[in-house]
């Protein structure tokens, strides 16, 4: 195929139709905002004890079933999975015995909650754990849930490319569209756990799709200066107003069926788009619609107020298949892509775990869990402007590795706070989420300039793998909460350290040119490091500099 954006050069780099088409594709990403954690909501653990039926027992007797587990802060903690044998209880009552006084509750035997529990209200009408009662010996079933979204986002990064590389990106983005809309609309009626947890694995795979296949199409419609802004800022932020407004949307309906049928709908307002955003006309070239490419362009041309050439494209720029294609056993064969390729999994892996972590633990914090995702959401926005303002001028290396100290540090630093001290660790906790934000928007860009062209899809598929492995890894890691509440922040916060001195062996990509063939590749640097060629090296340096982000950007969307 010829060289698009030359031919398309009269379009120019803005207008009103690249500035429609922006905001247009932006919108669908709000949606991904709405439906992406809502699970913080669905699946929060309100305070709970034992149902103790109503037995012919005095009050006193009926609060005493309950043991008592310590008082804090002048406030009674009564054990959630257990009570006092309900017939012990029922006769020491009838025989007129006060608790505490007459009787050692210590001494009398426990047994199950046999009888279900009762649930706070105070916070959350319903969910599925006060539904389906995912509490004490089933509690495991939440963090599962959890899992089970970011193993719909794997499958759906996986299938996705090839779907929108077959049948159109458009076509992907509005069916995915519709899939969001019908799964979360049927998880609203699940009427068991297990079906709730098939369903969210449709919403990831439906959700993961019409990321990918948005950015895509947003990449191939926008001219070169739109293209960067679009998949630096545009993307990122727009999903951030939808997951600031989800809170909000949650803290009015309390009720997690009346909530999921409400975030299911928020789809349909996207049906009209379907007649205001094009198809991608570098796909359609690919596939020998030339007439239906040179349409698109046309009328963009006319929206944009230029004269389009009489002849845009040419039959001799038809797509022609690559000579050679490219595997993830080409990366197995050379020791340097290798060790480049094991730092890149760690850092990936780590990271997501550390993001998604911090985003589902939202509703474990002191205060009050709407507003406390709010913030988490809220701080993320300055995370992508300031990271995409320090891209351009400061080194990859130290970047990712000062964000990922700053966002371990903290998570190993909150677990010294006391618990007087709530505001403290709620604002250590947002700065962590900053830290992990920051290094998540780099580590696209620097991971992207490590790998050869040849090897960038490839490349980018295996990290994006291992970034979804971390995010199914999130919940349970804060499951390890439910036993010692401080065990989530070592592991996130040592493995986040770790990953970071894991960062200095990689080689710089500031200002270097983008690699194109396996030889061209950077060295790694310690035990991996490898005989490099010094010509090699003059050739580089020599060439100037190329518009990395233009070029990582066209190269890496097939593969996030």
């Amino acid at each position: 195929m010829g060289d698009y954006d030359e031919d398309t050069a009269f379009l120019g780099q803005a207008g009103p139709y690249f500035w429609s088409t922006f905001f247009l594709l932006n919108t669908v990403f709000v949606s991904t905002g709405f439906n992406g954690l809502y699970i913080v909501f669905v699946g929060a653990t309100p305070k709970h004890r034992c149902l103790v039926p109503d037995a012919n027992l005095t009050e006193e007797w009926t609060r005493a079933a309950i043991p008592l587990l310590a008082v804090v802060d002048g406030e009674e903690v009564r054990g959630q999975c257990s009570r006092y044998r309900l017939d012990v209880v029922r006769n020491l009552s009838a025989a007129g015995f006060v608790p505490g006084k007459d009787v050692n509750l210590t001494d009398l035997e426990q047994e199950r909650c046999l009888d279900g529990w009762i649930y706070s209200k105070d916070i959350y009408q319903s969910n599925i754990v006060t539904e389906w009662d995912l509490v004490c010996g089933d509690e495991w079933k939440v963090p599962f849930a959890s899992s089970t979204l970011f193993v719909g986002y794997l499958f759906g990064s996986l299938i996705s490319g090839h779907l929108s590389d077959r049948y159109g990106r458009k076509k992907v983005v509005f069916i995915s569209l519709a899939a969001q809309c019908l799964a979360v609309l049927l998880q609203s009626f699940s009427h068991s756990w297990r079906m709730f947890c098939i369903m969210f694995l449709f919403v990831g795979a439906s959700q993961i799709s019409i990321y990918i296949s948005a950015f895509v199409l947003g990449t191939e419609l926008l001219s070169k200066t739109m293209r960067v802004l679009f998949t630096t800022l545009g993307a990122f932020l727009f999903y951030c107003i939808g997951y600031m407004t989800l809170p909000w949307i949650a803290y009015g309906i309390r009720e997690w069926r009346t909530l999921l049928a409400v975030l299911s709908m928020t789809s349909v307002v996207y049906i009209p788009l379907w007649w205001f955003v094009p198809e991608s006309p570098r796909w359609l070239i690919t596939q020998g619609r030339l007439e239906e490419a040179e349409a698109i362009v046309r009328e963009a041309a006319r929206k944009n107020k230029v004269v389009a050439p009489p002849i845009i494209f040419k039959e001799s720029e038809l797509g022609i298949c690559p000579s050679k294609t490219y595997s993830m056993l080409d990366v197995l064969k050379s020791k340097n892509i290798r060790c480049i390729t094991l730092m890149c999994l760690v850092l990936w892996m780590a990271i997501n775990i550390g993001y998604f972590g911090l985003s589902l633990n939202t509703s474990n914090l002191s205060g009050d869990p709407f507003m406390n995702c709010f913030l988490s959401a809220a701080c993320e926005v300055p995370a992508y402007i300031v990271s995409t303002w320090l891209l351009r001028r400061c080194p990859r290396k130290a970047l990712l590795s000062s964000f990922l100290v700053i966002g371990g540090g903290v998570l190993l630093l909150i677990q010294f706070i006391p618990n007087t001290l709530q505001y403290v660790a709620l604002a250590l906790e947002m700065t962590g989420k900053f830290g992990f934000t920051m290094a998540f928007s780099i580590v696209y860009i620097y991971t992207a300039e490590l790998y050869p062209t040849v090897l960038r899809n490839v490349g980018m598929g295996m990290c994006s793998s291992a970034a979804r492995i971390g995010s199914i890894t999130a919940p349970y890691v804060i499951y390890l909460g439910t036993y010692n509440k401080v065990l989530p922040y070592i592991l996130m916060g040592s493995l986040t350290i770790a990953s970071s001195v894991v960062n200095f062996f990689l080689p710089e990509t500031l200002n270097k040119d983008l690699p194109e063939t396996v030889e061209q590749m950077q060295q790694c640097h310690g035990l991996c490091n490898g005989t490099k060629k010094k010509k090699l090296v003059v050739e580089d340096e020599g060439r100037g500099n190329l518009p990395i982000q233009r070029e990582v950007k066209s190269d890496v969307i097939l593969s996030l």
